[in-house]
C-alpha cells in the first residue's frame, strides 16, 4: 500500500464515463485527496480490493494530534480483510478549531457539513454507499463520532467511541455540548433522543487511560462526568442506557476496557489489538433501520 504524495481532487464524471473512472481507480492503496466543498479538507481513502460499489464505508476520525497517516495505514489492513471502504478525514488546526464539538459558529468552518460533503464526494467518484455509515473515532475524534451520531443518526449504522476525553450527555435540560438541549450555536441541529438512542454504539477505554494529558478539566465537566476517561465513559453509557430505558427503547450502548491499555492510539492498536477490537464491534452484523415510532 502507498500513500500519495500530493492532494488530488476526485474529478466529477458524467454519466456515461462514471463507471470507467470508478474501475480505474487504485485498490489496495491509500490515496489522498482534497474535498471541493468550502472546507477544502484532505483526506484519505483505501479501497479493498473487492471494490467500493458494494461495501461498507468506515470513516476514522483522528483526535487532537491530526495523525491521520498513522491512523489510515493501521487501519487500512482491517479494511481489506473486512471488504471495507475507508474513509479518514483531516481536520487541521488552521480549518477544524472545534470539530470535536461539530464546528460551532464563530469557530471555523463546521465539520459535520465538511464529513458529509467528503461522503458525498466519495460516493460520486467511486461509488461506496455512503447513506449510512461506520463511524469511528479516537480521542477527540471519539468526541466528533458520538456528537455526530446523535445530531445525525439516520446516516450512522454504528459508531465506536474509543478513549473520548468528555461527552454530550442526553440531558435536555442542559444546553449543547454538555446535553442535548438546543444551541445557537448549531443552529440547524436538532437532538432526537428517540433516534440517537437507536444508533448502536461501543465506548471503548484502557483501564489505564487515568491520566489528564489533553483532558479537559473544568469543575462543571468533572462534576457532570467525573475526572478520568475511563470514569466518563462509564458514566456516559450509564447514561444513555438509561435514558434508552425511559423512552422503553433497547439500550444499544455498551462499554468495553482494555485490560492495561493507556491513552496511546499506536500502542493501544498494535499491543491491544484495538483495531480488532473495532471492526469486531462494527462489523458483527448489520443492524436494522432506525424505527420513527415516537412514545408519549
Amino acid at each position: 500500500m502507498s500513500i500519495g504524495s500530493q492532494a488530488e481532487r476526485p474529478r466529477a464524471a458524467t454519466r456515461a464515463n462514471r463507471a470507467q473512472t470508478r474501475a480505474a481507480m487504485p485498490k489496495k492503496q491509500l490515496l489522498r485527496f482534497e474535498n471541493r466543498g468550502p472546507s477544502g479538507l484532505e483526506y484519505f481513502v483505501f479501497i479493498p480490493s473487492s471494490g467500493a460499489e458494494k461495501s461498507r464505508v468506515f470513516v476514522d476520525v483522528h483526535g487532537i494530534s491530526r495523525n491521520i497517516d498513522e491512523h489510515a495505514r493501521l487501519f487500512a489492513p482491517y479494511c481489506e480483510a473486512h471488504g471495507v471502504t475507508l474513509v479518514a478525514p483531516h481536520f487541521t488546526q488552521e480549518k477544524s478549531k472545534d470539530y470535536q464539538r461539530l464546528g460551532r459558529l464563530g469557530r471555523g468552518p463546521r465539520s459535520d457539513a465538511a464529513l458529509d460533503s467528503i461522503l458525498e464526494e466519495i460516493h460520486e467518484a467511486i461509488g461506496a454507499p455512503t447513506e449510512r455509515i461506520y463511524l469511528f473515532g479516537f480521542s477527540g475524534g471519539a468526541q466528533f463520532a458520538h456528537r455526530y451520531a446523535m445530531a445525525y443518526p439516520h446516516r450512522v449504522a454504528r459508531a465506536v467511541v474509543a478513549a473520548a476525553g468528555w461527552y454530550t450527555f442526553p440531558d435536555r435540560r442542559t444546553r449543547f455540548p454538555y446535553g442535548t438541549r438546543r444551541s445557537q450555536d448549531l443552529p440547524e441541529v436538532r437532538f432526537d433522543p428517540e433516534a440517537f438512542l437507536q444508533v448502536p454504539m461501543t465506548v471503548i477505554v484502557g483501564d489505564r487511560d487515568i491520566t489528564d494529558i489533553d483532558l479537559r478539566r473544568t469543575p462543571r465537566v468533572n462534576r457532570q462526568q467525573g475526572e478520568t476517561r475511563l470514569e466518563r465513559a462509564r458514566n456516559w453509557v450509564e447514561a444513555m442506557r438509561a435514558a434508552a430505558r425511559s423512552y422503553r427503547l433497547e439500550p444499544l450502548v455498551t462499554l468495553e476496557t482494555i485490560p492495561g491499555g493507556d491513552h496511546g492510539f499506536a500502542s493501544l492498536m498494535q499491543s491491544s489489538d484495538l483495531g480488532g477490537r473495532v471492526f469486531a464491534a462494527m462489523f458483527r452484523d448489520t443492524p436494522k433501520p432506525l424505527e420513527r415510532t415516537r412514545h408519549g
